[in-house]
């Protein structure tokens, strides 16, 4: 069956830097397009960035565009979030998704900037 896992998350104070993974398993990866998101408290989850199938293009929602990267590597099963610069209002869980006709999502990762 599909599994998204999540890890990377943490504490850490405005300005620094977070590595973000999601290990998939249970589907041909290399043929999906990958998706991050993420929650904060009180809110909807929103779209943060999605990588096309080969990695060969990527966007951005205009909150995170020139501080977050979106990577995945096909031959580990990995999509990554490169997350610099991180604001206060980047506090929230996040979560990979992958939609095969159903949405997909793993038990998110906390990530909380704050001093």
């Amino acid at each position: 069956q599909v599994q998204l896992v999540e890890s990377g998350g943490g504490l850490v104070q405005p300005g620094g830097s977070l590595r973000l993974s999601c290990a998939a398993s249970g589907f041909t990866f290399s043929a999906y397009t990958m998706k991050w998101y993420r929650q904060a408290p009180g809110k909807e989850r929103e779209w943060v960035a999605t990588v096309t199938s080969t990695g060969g293009s990527v966007i951005y929602a205009d909150s995170v565009k020139g501080r977050f990267t979106i990577s995945r590597d096909n031959r580990k099963n990995m999509v990554y979030l490169q997350m610099n610069g991180l604001k206060f209002e980047d506090t929230a869980v996040y979560y990979c998704n992958v939609d095969r006709g159903v949405r997909y999502w793993g038990q998110g990762t906390q990530v909380t900037v704050s001093s």
